[in-house]
């Protein structure tokens, strides 16, 4: 808990922030806070930091008032389009919502509810489905904190929730929101918002079933009991979600109709009365379309979701009738019975995800279901049903669908071809075979014996090679039902097949029968014919899937089973040998492990509903409700027969194996493989079969003797079966295996699957426990796939029984425990070696680990991953080995001779994680490792060198230091390198002459850079290295080589950290030469003598101006990152970018303006030389100013570019006497490259003014030395007679020192510089250059932001009597009257002008360019900057303190989209995009509804169209905050517009209408629909009784049309009561003339496209005359017959 006094703290401690506007007694602020500039960098930060540590338990409530709440949502306005801003503080929202209910939220709920609906980016209209312009946030603080680029979702959903009361206004607000976002669910509608509304109605779910957890949990000891949701809410709620649903439903989107099938299972439990009606006439109607099998596939699912629910409704004694719900008594089991009948037809070889639903549905409700019987009294709900009957036809269906299955892949011949050949059965999910266990486990003794005989004739006569898993998997849910009866009905059949197939075939004699008589293998090898080879492998493989859960009924059958594993061995074929090695396995597991027998049985019926099995909580554990499973234990008959198969088939494959090895007894080289291959086989089948039942070696502790008790105490309980074999056995294997490899590597080096076998028998016998593991982690991924059809939630209100957790069945339950054994016996004696110093690894694992070493450096690929994972295990058991690995891998990669495939397979080792967090605790190895792979560079072949780089590079990703010990330890043994030659050697090799390849180069000095850093806190070494090593890349800023100075610019940014020549922020006004004289850097004298060196910065410059590589497609996303040149790869750019460099990014402020082009500057290189000038002063400027003029003054933008960031970095630096060298030469300087015609370098020169005037310090408010004398500089009056180019280039560069300014803080020279500038571009907003109006109006909009944000913080802070005076000026606001005023005037004037222009032009075609006169051309292009500043507004997130102005400045953006200027008008139309897109809030939402009414009643149709584009959006996202009397105001504007004279301004408001009903007010567009009924109703009847013109005109006719084809078109999917009678009173005014004709058929035809999918069930509403008018109405009569 975080105590209430800490509140103030910590938001400073973090991020500095020190936001009493946060703080307990709600002081105003008074401290600067982190969030007052909303433009800084810095501000993003804060609002991470606020998300990530703001308490809100229950001591700290006396915090949160609704002051801070509203001071909260101010601030979140503050940056209206930043995705990142508007997920920190959603989500610092959503919590405060969640956590304090007694705040009174009624009051926010308009503005958050409006914040909700636009975060949606939805297309609105036809317009644009994302934001137009979005502020970007740098790349590091999005990488900090807690950043998805996606709409928050999570946040919203949990806000929406925990807002619900009684008596709240929210559930209505929810209501109107999802009105609004309905339509964008239907399966027509989707797009990139999909995702975002998925996860939306995802998290409403399960935050609504949270919220009903904890308050059914708390209901007795909570004093907030009246908040809690009643019966009234919760149904609201639920009524609501299922609109969502009923859209999402049959989504194209696959995440989303399983979203809902989900939703809808969780609901169906809290309001079974309104969830289940709905799926229950989804499902019939989904059963109607057959042809469309995706809506099946979702219905069928959604049943399966639901099964428990329609249960428990249907059933139990406490339940909500279904007379309640409105159906008869069996409604339910109807649905349910009729699934189950329907999911036999969905069983279909052709259509997977169909089958795969069919099989969930099937488990889940017989996974309900206590037993399945036929005779029962319990299951007489059921009377449409015979088990038995169900139970052939299933069997029926199944078998067909067996016999029809192809294959996935092809068979695999090799080693690894498993017992699975994989079909969509079993390779998409764990349905198939969870159906058959929990079938055959359910049905009763009758009904089992039943399904055994139909099962037991099938597999007997069929042999199905594609579907080996799927049959295996059938047959072994039959023996893990009842083990006993399967036995004797199943398995002994197939087992003596086995036998008479095997009986008479050509045996070898390696399968362990005796032995072997060399001389009848020199004959011609036997083989059989594919046929039988085929069957035998089918029949064994399915047996040993069949035996996994066999037991103790197995051991009747121990002879057959013998012989017919030496038997598989014996035989010639390999396909054979491999399903021997399959049985033996799976024989060995199911006789030594322990796994659980009665899984699938029910134990436990429901108290209430006792046909159905109760399901289980684990959080509410009791022992009486919770009977144990029955777990297979081991008899001694079961571990002897164990025992006797080891000896059989391990012990006596060991002896056979040291045999071949060490005698040699085969001539000829193809037997001899053969044998080996069929050895290694039988040894590692055993292997594999018992798992860790084979004891593992013991390990001896540091004194050499083996202690049975020295066991420390970290010890894991758990065994994965009965001990069976000895350690000594393991021993001796791991001996023989030993001389085995050793022989293979010396004779059979070529032979990958004998190698293979081999290094898995290692794998087996060295890493104890790893079988296990990696057992439970495949199986834990199939968890990940859990169903909700096995999920009850902990809320069930049909039963009103809640648990802590969630429910699941009991078998479910029972295999998490069973896999939860499995991972404790893979941990049991895991971590004893790696916590306890006493120990040493045992012998034989260092035999096998050298062994393995050898293997990981073979030439074939495959057998050195293999062999590097095993060793990788090994080391990470062992990890006092690693040591020992790398210094014999780093000797390969130094040896000259070394192959290629040594150099890979070492540095496939050697880039571990492992491996490389070790190096830096073991000096020995470090060393070695690194010069490794600096003197690696005589390896010739591209992959070595490719791998050498990638483990160079993976170095550098997990390099963490260097710990300290390595200090110690170079320092007191003899044989360890010194640490400070260590650093000597790599400098040494490091530098450009040595003769090594660029990339040796690079990483030697990339090392030497991360030496130097680990040292640089060391005292013993700190000085030298760090002098040694500064001066060392100093001098490589003028390498040859590009890469080489790219890193040293990394490297002195981070080694030059001393700044003894800066001023102090104290020192700032006065300052004297000497002051600092006494204070030297470490680094001073060794740099000192580097840059003085002659014609050093001319070469230094010279060399970083190759780096800047300018192209045509240079993007403004390279800024400030070295790294993006063309002419590095990606490899050479991981190594020479440092990583994770969390300085602050520079720039400090969000970059949006396109005007200052993409830029090459890079900040690194200016941050260089400014570091220098602070550590060594003035002398490096003295050295420096020549050559920077030289190439400030040169041709190439190149040497402009490196110029620009020297430059940057000097003005930037603040160092003693820097102001005397600004008046020098520096000033000069600047005006020369303000008045330079060169116009490709203005944006790096843009960039070297931003940077120069960028505030220092965290939050960037503390002022540069030279600010106010380069905006002074810039500020100064150009000579009148420069280029336009030149007046916009100082533009440029004033709007990107603006940028850099702290509003907040600005000091008075900095005030009246804003306000001499402001009317300086208020002046020339005429401008003749557009280059230039573009920069006015960008300026202007930076200014004028600046100027309000100042204004709103200075009555906080501001004493000084100067200051006021300023401020009181600026708060005069004339500038906002002005350009108002001036705007309306100039409209009507364009207006004006464009009109006469038509005028002309028609009446005069050679008057054209005539006399238009100056003035109206001034009006364009004062008007044209006005566009480039609004438009500039709204990009740059600053608009929030600039709305009053955007607003009224409305008027003009809507009326000029279409003039006769082209320019003006794509101006006006880009504003536009923007303003659509901007939430107008409160204060100035009047004014802007009534430039919208006046704008609707223009004279020119084009703004009245105009008007209605924009009030499409504008209602959406305005719906919640428009006050109650704006609303009807607008709609009977657009009405009015219905009767416009011109038509196409009325078919644009009947396309605004059927939105505005869409998402709007019910009641509105109630009044409205029946309004325009009863008129066009009244129309109707007159035509009849009267002539055709009777009275009306065509644009009032057509006007009634189209208010019925508004209400018509606003319900595209659904079939509310009114609609039949609305498009059948339409289709009758089919025969009027054109236009009305034209916009009948067209809405009638759009009514008929977007109603077709539900036709079938929706023509039912019409009367046959109704259809005959429709089908007289439509071209293709046929379809509404």
């Amino acid at each position: 808990m975080v105590p209430t006094r800490t509140l103030g703290l910590f938001f400073s401690v973090p991020c500095e922030i020190e936001l009493s506007s946060f703080s307990i007694h709600g002081s105003h602020k008074n401290s600067r806070s982190l969030l007052e500039n909303p433009w800084h960098n810095a501000t993003f930060e804060g609002a991470g930091f606020v998300r990530l540590f703001l308490p809100t338990n229950a001591e700290n409530q006396d915090f949160f008032s609704d002051n801070w709440i509203r001071e909260c949502m101010e601030l979140w306005d503050s940056i209206p389009n930043c995705q990142f801003w508007i997920s920190q503080w959603t989500a610092v929202m959503a919590r405060v919502v969640k956590n304090y209910k007694f705040i009174n939220w009624e009051c926010f709920l308009t503005t958050l509810f409006t914040k909700f609906l636009n975060m949606f980016e939805v297309p609105v209209a036809s317009g644009n489905g994302s934001y137009p312009f979005s502020v970007d946030v740098p790349r590091n603080t999005r990488f900090l904190f807690s950043n998805k680029t996606v709409t928050p979702a999570k946040a919203i959903a949990k806000s929406i929730v925990y807002l619900l009361k009684p008596g709240s206004l929210a559930q209505e607000h929810f209501e109107k929101l999802v009105n609004l976002l309905e339509q964008y669910y239907h399966p027509s509608n989707g797009g990139r918002w999909t995702y975002s509304l998925e996860r939306f109605l995802f998290y409403l779910v399960i935050t609504f079933q949270k919220r009903l957890q904890r308050e059914q949990q708390n209901t007795d000891n909570d004093n907030q009991a009246e908040l809690y949701l009643g019966k009234l809410e919760r149904s609201a709620f639920v009524n609501v979600l299922l609109r969502l649903i009923d859209r999402g439903q049959y989504s194209k989107n696959e995440h989303l109709s399983d979203t809902v099938a989900a939703a809808t299972s969780i609901l169906s439990y809290v309001e079974p009365s309104l969830v289940l009606p709905l799926l229950a006439s989804r499902f019939r109607m989904a059963l109607e379309t057959m042809t469309a099998t995706h809506q099946l596939k979702t219905a069928v699912m959604s049943v399966a979701f639901a099964g428990r629910s329609l249960f428990f409704t249907s059933l139990s004694s406490g339940s909500v009738k279904p007379v309640e719900i409105g159906g008869a008594d069996d409604t339910f089991v109807d649905l349910l019975m009729i699934s189950l009948s329907n999911a036999l037809l969905g069983m279909d070889a052709n259509d997977p995800p169909k089958t795969l639903a069919t099989m969930q549905l099937i488990g889940s409700i017989f996974s309900n279901m206590a037993i399945l019987d036929d005779n029962t009294d319990e299951l007489s709900f059921m009377p449409m049903i015979r088990f038995s009957e169900w139970l052939d036809e299933f069997f029926c269906r199944l078998f067909s669908l067996l016999l029809h299955l192809e294959p996935s892949s092809v068979l695999s011949e090799g080693l690894h071809s498993s017992a699975t050949s994989g079909t969509f059965l079993v390779e998409d999910g764990p349905y198939y075979f969870c159906m058959l266990e929990i079938l055959l486990g359910r049905l009763s003794k009758q009904l089992y014996n039943q399904a055994l005989k139909k099962i037991s004739k099938f597999v007997r006569t069929n042999i199905l090679p594609g579907a080996i898993a799927e049959v295996g998997l059938l047959c072994c849910a039959c023996v893990h039902s009842n083990p006993e009866e399967a036995v004797v009905h199943l398995v002994e059949p197939i087992l003596s097949s086995v036998l008479s197939s095997l009986n008479g075939t050509p045996v070898t004699g390696f399968g362990g029968r005796g032995i072997l008589d060399p001389s009848v293998s020199t004959k011609a090898k036997p083989i059989l014919s594919p046929a039988l080879e085929t069957a035998i492998d089918y029949q064994l493989k399915i047996l040993s899937v069949a035996i996994s859960y066999g037991g103790s009924a197995l051991l009747r059958y121990k002879d057959q089973f013998k012989e017919a594993i030496v038997s598989a061995f014996d035989s010639p074929s390999w396909k054979v040998n491999g399903a021997g090695d399959h049985l033996l396995r799976s024989l060995l597991g199911s006789l030594v492990l322990y796994y659980p027998m009665d899984q699938y049985k029910c134990t436990l019926n429901h108290p209430a509903a006792t046909a159905l099995e109760g399901w289980i909580s684990t959080k509410d554990y009791s022992d009486e409700a919770l009977k144990a499973p029955k777990w297979h234990i081991p008899s001694d008959a079961e571990v002897q027969f164990a025992n006797e198969l080891l000896i059989l088939h391990f012990q006596s494959a060991l002896d056979d194996l040291l045999r071949i090895c060490q005698t040699k007894i085969h001539t000829d080289p193809g037997n001899e493989k053969d044998h080996l291959k069929v050895t290694l086989l039988r040894i590692d089948s055993c292997l594999q079969g018992v798992l860790s039942c084979l004891p593992d070696f013991r390990p001896p502790s540091r004194n050499g003797t083996i202690e049975d008790s020295s066991y420390p105490s970290f010890l894991i309980a758990g065994a994965t079966g009965s001990s069976v074999g000895s350690t000594q056995l393991r021993e001796k294997a791991a001996e023989v295996i030993h001389s085995a490899c050793k022989y293979l590597l010396e004779e059979k080096s070529d032979d990958s699957i004998l190698l293979i076998l081999i290094i898995r028998i290692m794998d087996a016998l060295g890493n104890y426990g790893s079988l296990e593991y990696d057992e439970w982690s495949n199986h834990r991924q199939a968890w990940k796939l859990e169903s909700a059809a096995i999920i009850e939630p902990p809320i069930n209100f049909i039963v009103s029984s809640h648990s802590k957790g969630k429910r699941r069945p009991r078998w479910a339950l029972i295999d998490k425990a069973d896999m939860h054994s499995t991972w404790r016996s893979s941990q049991s004696s895991y971590h004893l070696f790696r916590t306890s110093g006493n120990f040493s690894p045992p012998d034989h694992v260092i035999l096998l680990m050298d062994d393995l070493l050898n293997l990981s450096l073979h030439n074939y690929e495959s057998v050195r991953m293999l062999a590097g994972k095993s060793l990788l295990k090994i080391m990470k058991r062992w990890p006092s080995l690693i040591s020992k690995c790398v210094l014999s891998l780093s000797e390969n990669l130094r040896k000259p001779n070394s192959p290629d495939h040594a150099v890979l397979g070492s540095c496939a080792v050697l880039s571990t994680q492992t491996v490389l967090k070790h190096l830096t605790t073991d000096p020995k190895a470090f060393a070695s490792f690194l010069l490794a792979i600096l003197l690696s560079s005589h390896h010739e072949s591209l992959k070595a060198q490719k791998a050498i780089n990638e483990l160079f590079v993976k170095y550098n990703i997990y390099f963490a230091g260097v710990s300290k010990s390595i200090f110690r330890t170079m320092d007191n043994h003899k044989d360890i390198p010194d640490f400070g030659d260590l650093v000597s050697q790599i400098g040494s090799m490091s530098f450009d002459s040595t003769g090594l390849h660029w990339r040796y180069n690079l990483m030697a000095n990339r090392v030497l850079l991360l030496l130097a850093m680990a040292c640089e806190n060391d005292p013993n070494f700190s000085p030298k290295i760090l002098r040694e090593t500064a001066g060392h890349f100093l001098k490589n800023l003028k390498s040859q080589l590009p890469q080489t100075r790219i890193l040293a610019i990394s490297a002195l940014n981070t080694l030059l950290k001393d700044s003894p020549y800066k001023m102090s922020a104290d020192d700032q006004p006065l300052f004297s030469r000497n002051s600092q004289e006494n204070v030297k850097s470490s680094l001073e004298g060794a740099l000192q003598e580097i840059f003085q060196e002659d014609g050093f910065f001319n070469e230094t410059l010279n060399s970083l101006s190759h780096v800047h590589i300018i192209t045509d497609t240079d993007s403004a996303s390279s800024r400030g990152n070295h790294g993006n040149s063309s002419f590095q790869s990606l490899a050479d750019k991981s190594i020479t970018r440092f990583y994770f460099d969390f300085s602050a990014s520079w720039p400090r402020t969000p970059s949006w303006i396109s005007l200052l082009g993409s830029d090459t500057f890079y900040s690194n290189f200016a941050r260089i030389f400014k570091r220098l000038i602070q550590e060594c002063g003035m002398p490096v400027l003295l050295a420096l100013k020549s050559t920077l003029e030289e190439f400030a003054n040169a041709k190439e933008r190149s040497k402009q570019c490196v110029a620009a960031e020297a430059f940057a970095g000097v003005l930037h630096s603040d160092v003693n006497g820097l102001l005397e060298e600004w008046d020098s030469w520096m000033m000069v300087q600047l005006q020369h490259i303000i008045l330079s015609q060169s116009v490709e370098s203005i944006p790096e020169w843009a960039a070297c003014i931003r940077y120069a005037v960028t505030g220092k310090g965290k939050h960037g408010t503390r002022v540069p030395l030279l600010r106010q004398q380069i905006l002074n500089c810039l500020l100064a009056p150009l000579p009148p007679t420069v280029t336009t180019t030149v007046v916009a280039k100082r533009y440029a560069f004033i709007s990107a020192a603006l940028i850099e300014l702290s509003p907040q803080k600005m000091p008075v020279p900095e005030i009246q510089l804003h306000n001499k500038l402001l009317d300086e571009l208020l002046g020339n907003m005429c401008h003749s250059s557009a280059q230039v109006r573009e920069a006015i109006g960008v300026t202007l909009s930076v200014l004028c932001s600046n100027i309000r944000l100042h204004v709103s913080c200075s009555q906080d802070h501001s004493n000084e009597r100067g200051k006021t005076d300023i401020d009181n000026q600026l708060k005069e606001e004339n500038w906002v009257q002005l350009l108002t005023e001036r705007a309306s005037e100039v409209v009507v004037n364009i207006q004006n002008s464009s009109l006469s222009d038509v005028l002309d032009i028609s009446t005069d075609i050679n008057t054209k360019n005539g006399c238009q006169n100056a003035d109206s051309q001034d009006d364009v292009k004062w008007m044209e900057t006005l566009f480039h500043f609004i438009i500039s507004t709204l990009k740059s997130g600053r608009s929030s303190y600039l709305l009053d102005v955007i607003v009224g400045l409305l008027y003009p953006v809507i009326s000029l989209q279409e003039t006769s200027n082209k320019d003006l008008s794509t101006l006006a139309k880009a504003a536009f995009e923007l303003l659509k897109w901007r939430i107008i809030s409160e204060p100035h939402l009047k004014k802007a509804v009534s430039v919208i009414f006046s704008s609707a009643n223009d004279p020119n149709w084009r703004t009245r169209s105009a008007t209605l584009t924009y009030l499409r959006t504008f209602m959406f996202r305005h719906t919640f905050i428009l006050s109650k009397g704006d609303k009807p105001k607008i709609w009977k504007t657009v009405e009015k517009l219905l009767q416009d004279s011109q038509v196409e301004v009325r078919e644009h408001a009947a396309a605004v209408l059927a939105g505005l009903m869409k998402g709007g007010d019910e009641d509105l567009a109630r009044d409205f629909r029946e309004r325009a009924y009863i008129e066009a109703n009244s129309i109707q009847r007159r035509r009849k009784t009267r002539n055709k013109n009777s009275g009306h005109s065509v644009a009032s006719v057509h006007g009634v049309v189209l208010a019925l084809a508004a209400s018509v078109l606003s319900v595209p999917y659904d079939m509310p009561s009114w609609l039949p009678d609305h498009v059948t009173l339409l289709a009758r005014f089919g025969g009027e003339p054109s236009p009305v004709k034209s916009t009948v058929t067209k809405a009638v035809a759009e009514f008929r496209r977007t109603h077709a999918d539900t036709w079938n069930v929706q023509k039912d509403s019409f009367t046959e005359e109704q259809l005959e008018v429709l089908a007289d109405t439509t071209s293709s009569s046929s379809y509404f017959a």
